[in-house]
């Protein structure tokens, strides 16, 4: 029992330790036995036909058309705004991954689930990173990803690119907010974004919607 319990408390702490962090360090290729093991291929969509986009509910369009300054028939996408739109405000916790609090990798894993039925995207953010095609920063559509380098640690940070330059990401002092991906306080450590990359129905096709 005393060994069941240490791996129990080991994997508990291998899985927190992997998650996203502004503090953290990129973790090590992971190695059994001397043999690394590589990352999953890639993240796949729920074989359920295709990709159904909700119409947003009237006030969740006119209530983030003004957040991101654009026209109330630009927001489409019911689903992901009903997400963010119960998730804002969301404090942060470091490993968290419900509205008690939630870090950044968290965020993200979560939002790829409930929008857009992807279900293995990997927890934490230094596997997600090999989920995506990169793209161009002006190329960038709404539910790319976009990551960042904290504390000159790389891909230590990631968010959800929305429309007309803002993006939602879990941060360490607010919570869940949407900001400007130009914000000074953000953009001098943005890295890189993309496009998850999914299959669906044996087709590998880019979630970059």
């Amino acid at each position: 029992m005393k060994t069941r319990n240490s791996t129990f408390a080991f994997l508990l702490l291998a899985f927190i330790i992997t998650s996203c962090s502004t503090i953290k360090k990129t973790p090590r290729p992971v190695v059994n036995n001397g043999t690394y093991t590589p990352a999953p291929e890639g993240p796949t969509v729920k074989k359920l036909g295709p990709y159904v986009m909700e119409k947003p509910e009237k006030e969740i369009a006119e209530k983030y058309a003004t957040i991101l300054n654009v026209r109330k028939t630009d927001i489409r996408n019911g689903r992901l705004y009903k997400f963010i739109d119960e998730w804002m405000g969301t404090p942060y916790r470091y490993g968290g991954l419900d509205k008690d609090g939630v870090d950044c990798s968290g965020f993200v894993y979560t939002l790829q689930q409930q929008v857009y039925d992807i279900q293995n995207m990997p927890r934490s953010t230094n596997l997600q990173i090999n989920f995506i095609k990169r793209k161009y920063e002006e190329e960038l559509k709404e539910g790319d990803l976009v990551f960042f380098d904290f504390d000159g640690r790389q891909f230590s940070h990631v968010g959800v690119y929305l429309q007309n330059g803002y993006v939602v990401h879990a941060s360490t002092r607010r919570g869940v907010i949407i900001v400007k991906l130009h914000d000074p306080s953000l953009y001098k450590y943005f890295s890189r974004g993309g496009s998850v990359m999914v299959e669906r129905e044996g087709e590998e096709i880019s979630s970059g919607r």
